[in-house]
């Protein structure tokens, strides 16, 4: 009895794990490629290198499975500093970038989740493969040969490409290659600290047939496409570097709307050199006029002065550069500064005392800056008592000093500096100075009631030092608590009133200011400051700002709002609202939240419920919107479109689909589902009902039937409560005999069916390493004037509009020529977890081909597995004519690792060849005969005679037991 229970339990396990497993699963990823890509290697820890070209279009496509749908993100690292990618990223399937350039090259990341588990991710690294024109560079040596009389002359020539993968270069003299040791004279290497990047073709001690044409070929070896590239250099016995000369003067000075003319003629050098100007090592003034090497600066202003240079290169030796400065005559800020006698404490000025006038000009070229005094408009000159110094070594360049000893009642006046440029064509500027029995030191006082002020933010504010004193000094005003920029961005900010206006307040430009006196435009004496704190009030920053709440009837819940931030932080009061509805309010104690419980939820209390936190400033919002809607259904993709039926113009479809937290509101009465097919306005709608409470994770399913082929139809559902209608989920349903959203990579697959109906073409992809491709199409669109006599007048099935992949024979294809297409890769059946030796697997693949023609050449079929790199087994051929009908070829294969199919077509004597595959399926389990019916109904049957044979056996054995 034991064995009969053991093998009921086990009968019974079989069962609930084929129908009762779980629905929902965590994400599943893998990345594949949609472009041409030049190579895809598989390297350790299973990261994928796809090399591309750049400047081609880089397509990439990350495929998922799990339930609920995972969510898709796109990331990168690595790359170029300038390579913005990794600040942000793609959050859908296919990443796509147009003309790649070599600095996007790096790792991918594809992230997938679903909230289940952890995310899958999976990464792939994009190596992009470039080659630039090399560039040819003579250099040469002339040095005393020892015991000898003569000199001996070594010619270098150095080739150099940016490229990836290395480059490798070869030489030429003329038609001759050049290796190392093939010529005496010549000497082949790369130095060692350019690690490949250049090679060196040395010429030692010149000899008449080194005279000759050289040409540097660099080579990637064809990787990519990408052909070699050349350059021609020609040496002969008059090649010299460049040299130039520079017809003008140095410097150049001129007055501002002059024209400036440059010019730089070649003195030698051959090849011939090249000519180009630049201004400070960068670009000229965009208005700048170049002819051959006159170079024409018109209205030239200040900010174009500069360091102008005349480069000329002919890549023999180093470039020849000569440059002048061009310097533009400005005289700008001129400012003044009084100092008290120095000898005496007290700052004011008085009779008999010593008072020193200074007066700055910041002047261009400095050497022609002049200055001339003036009192009361009358020139003055040096004397005993009045000192005119030019220039002071204590201070900074262009200061020029008043000394008036033994200040005396006439003194008094009005003292003018001017400040002007020898050879004129520049204003000149004038300052002027009052000394006077009024005249005072400043003094900085803040207005009562402006510190502390305090404003709110988004307003506008003036802080306020009142000044004093003659003449008036400008204020600069500076953050005084902290190192931080001004509102403007500077460190310090000019005032000439002593007001600083801040617009638009923000929270962070609270603190306290400093306002000082400037010893420019005032006296030199020590700064005086006062200080004026600013306090920006703002409404309290809550959370949180918006949540959506799902609740049933009757149920209990709660609500909180929470104070992050808020000045002033005190007398904070709040109120909750439920609509217009005053609920309850309060003011806040020790705690920085606020709560609202419900009891139990009725209709009246569905709504948006709202909490306002107020100061004195204004108030933060917390909203609650509290619904009974339903979330939204999610639909199970990981099943096949398709279903047949016994109609010939019509397919059903198995609607599969999981309620997202079905326990958060009223049980579920009935789905509204509606359907219409893509591009029509009009939608059918029917309810689906539903009897008892649905369970997390529980798959609910409804056939649709009488669907037209090959009719695409967009399906929407909606969940309906006692509330009303909850959120609706859409999906498109397509036609398709195999799987459109399995992932076939999945390590618990058991069949695998393709008949290439969608233009994924089930994750097939072409060997881009043969002479061409396979070609999908079907027998409505295919143009067969060229081979009117070949390929299949319809898919498998006997459908013009059906899809199908064969070889185009026509020119420019040759005999011989192969086209291989390729399965996505399948993981073998897992190991026995026990430790048992388990058998090999066996799978069946299965497909139908098309052979018609009086050209057929061959058809392929290899096994081709990651345990053995390289190797391709052969596990079925066939060659020649077979007739106008599709045939159906069955073969077994036993892979011990990750395996993939790779179907060879080769191309006959002529074009009537073309041969066409369909209707592939791989198979767990031996290959039977006749082969399964694609009929769901007959399968269900099948296996509903395997359970009763299965339970007869069982009864068999209880009768024998009792026996």
């Amino acid at each position: 009895m034991d064995i009969i229970f053991a093998l009921l339990w086990l009968l019974a396990a079989l069962f609930e794990g084929v129908f009762c497993q779980g629905i929902y699963a965590p994400p599943n990823v893998r990345i594949i490629h949609s472009g041409h890509a030049c190579n895809i290697e598989e390297e350790r820890y299973t990261e994928r290198v796809y090399t591309i070209r750049e400047g081609e279009t880089l397509e990439l496509t990350c495929l998922v499975s799990g339930h609920p749908r995972p969510q898709i993100r796109w990331t990168k690292t690595a790359g170029s500093a300038t390579d913005r990618f990794q600040d942000s990223s793609v959050f859908n399937e296919t990443l796509r970038i147009t003309r790649i350039q070599r600095h996007q090259g790096g790792r991918y990341y594809c992230k997938a989740e679903n909230g289940l588990g952890t995310p899958a991710i999976k990464s792939i690294r994009v190596d992009v493969y470039y080659l630039d024109d090399p560039i040819v560079t003579v250099h040469q040596s002339i040095g005393e040969a020892k015991e000898q009389f003569y000199y001996e002359r070594t010619v270098f020539l150095r080739c150099a490409a940016n490229s990836n993968p290395p480059v490798r270069y070869s030489w030429r003299r003329g038609r001759e290659f050049l290796s190392q040791g093939s010529d005496k004279g010549v000497e082949i290497y790369e130095p060692f600290f350019t690690q490949g990047e250049t090679k060196i073709l040395k010429l030692k001690n010149l000899r008449p047939q080194d005279y000759a044409n050289y040409t540097c070929t660099a080579s990637v070896r064809n990787v990519c496409g990408i052909p070699d590239k050349s350059v021609l250099f020609r040496l002969t016995n008059k090649t010299a570097s460049p040299s130039i000369k520079l017809l003008v003067e140095d410097p150049i000075v001129a007055n501002p709307g002059q024209t400036v003319t440059l010019v730089c003629i070649i003195s030698g050098g051959e090849p011939n050199p090249t000519l180009a100007w630049v201004r400070n090592g960068e670009e000229l003034p965009k208005k700048s006029v170049l002819n051959g090497g006159t170079l024409t600066i018109p209205a030239i202003s200040t900010d174009e002065a500069g360091v102008y240079s005349c480069v000329a290169s002919n890549n023999v030796g180093n470039p020849a550069k000569k440059s002048t400065n061009i310097v533009v005559r400005a005289l700008k800020k001129g400012r003044f500064w009084i100092t008290p006698d120095p000898y005496h404490n007290d700052d004011n000025i008085q009779i008999g005392r010593e008072v020193k006038i200074s007066c700055q000009v910041e002047a261009t070229p400095p050497e022609e800056l002049m200055f001339s005094w003036l009192k009361n408009g009358r020139p003055l000159r040096s004397s005993e008592r009045m000192v005119i110094t030019q220039t002071d070594p204590d201070v900074a360049p262009g200061t020029t000093n008043l000394d008036i000893i033994d200040l005396k009642f006439t003194d008094f006046g009005t003292y003018t500096c001017v400040a002007s440029l020898k050879n004129g064509g520049i204003p000149e500027i004038s300052i002027d100075v009052n000394i006077s029995s009024t005249t005072v030191p400043p003094n900085l006082t803040v207005p009562r009631g402006k510190s502390p002020l305090a404003t709110q933010e988004g307003d506008t504010v003036e802080l306020q030092c009142l000044v004093s004193g003659k003449p008036k000094p400008i204020i600069l005003w500076s953050r005084a608590d902290k190192e931080a920029p001004m509102p403007d961005g500077n460190m310090q900010t000019e005032s000439y009133d002593g007001v600083l206006r801040i617009v638009n307040v923000s929270r962070e430009m609270t603190g306290t200011y400093r306002c000082q006196t400037s010893q420019y435009n005032g006296f030199n004496v020590k700064p005086r400051e006062a200080i004026v704190e600013l306090i920006v009030l703002y409404p309290p920053a809550v959370e949180p700002v918006y949540t959506e709440i799902r609740q049933g009837l009757g149920r209990p819940f709660s609500l909180s709002c929470r104070v992050l931030r808020a000045h002033p932080s005190r007398v904070l009061t709040y109120e909750w609202k439920l609509g217009t509805r005053l609920l309850t309010t309060g003011k806040f104690d020790t705690r920085d939240e606020t709560e609202y419980h419900v009891k139990s939820l009725n209709r009246e209390g569905y709504g948006a419920y709202t909490c306002d936190i107020t100061n004195e400033a204004g108030a933060g919002r917390c909203t609650f919107l509290v619904t009974g809607k339903a979330f939204a259904p999610e639909f199970y993709y990981d099943t096949y479109s398709a279903l047949w039926q016994n109609k010939p113009r019509v397919y059903g479809f198995k609607l599969q689909w999981t309620q997202m937290n079905p326990n958060a509101v009223d049980r579920i009465m009935a789905y509204r589902l509606g359907i219409k097919q893509t591009g029509h306005q009009r939608w059918w709608e029917q309810e689906i009902p539903t009897e008892d409470n649905i369970q997390k994770g529980e798959l609910l399913t409804y056939n649709l039937t009488e669907l037209i082929k090959p009719e695409a139809y967009q399906v929407r559902l909606t969940p309906i409560t006692r509330f009303g209608e909850g959120d609706s989920t859409e999906r498109i349903i397509h036609y398709s005999e195999a799987s459109r959203d399995t992932a076939p990579v999945n390590p618990h697959w058991s069949k695998f069916q393709c008949g290439f109906e969608e233009d994924t073409i089930c994750m097939f992809t072409q060997d881009k390493t043969e002479e061409f491709d396979w070609t999908r199409h079907s027998a409505a669109t295919r143009d067969t004037k060229y081979t009117p006599n070949t390929g299949p007048s319809s898919d498998r099935s006997g459908s013009k509009q059906g899809f199908y992949m064969y070889i185009e024979t026509s020119r420019p294809r040759l005999e011989g020529d192969k086209a291989r297409l390729l399965t996505p890769s399948f993981n073998v059946a897992p190991k026995n977890p026990y430790g048992n030796v388990a058998p090999i697997p066996t799978y069946c693949f299965s497909f139908y081909y098309h052979m018609n023609g009086k050209h057929i050449g061959t058809l392929n079929v290899y096994l081709r597995q990651k345990s053995q790199t390289g190797q391709d087994t052969s596990v079925w051929t066939l060659s020649g004519n077979q007739g106008d009908r599709w045939r159906q070829a069955r073969v077994n294969i036993n892979p011990t690792s990750s395996f993939q199919i790779v179907l060879e077509g080769i191309r006959g004597s002529g074009i009537e060849g073309d041969i066409a595959v369909d209707d592939l399926a791989i198979e767990e389990g031996e290959c039977r005969d006749p082969p399964p019916s694609s009929n769901i109904r007959s399968l269900a049957s099948s296996a509903a005679v395997h359970i009763w044979q299965l339970c007869l056996t069982l009864l068999l054995v209880l009768v024998g037991l009792r026996r």
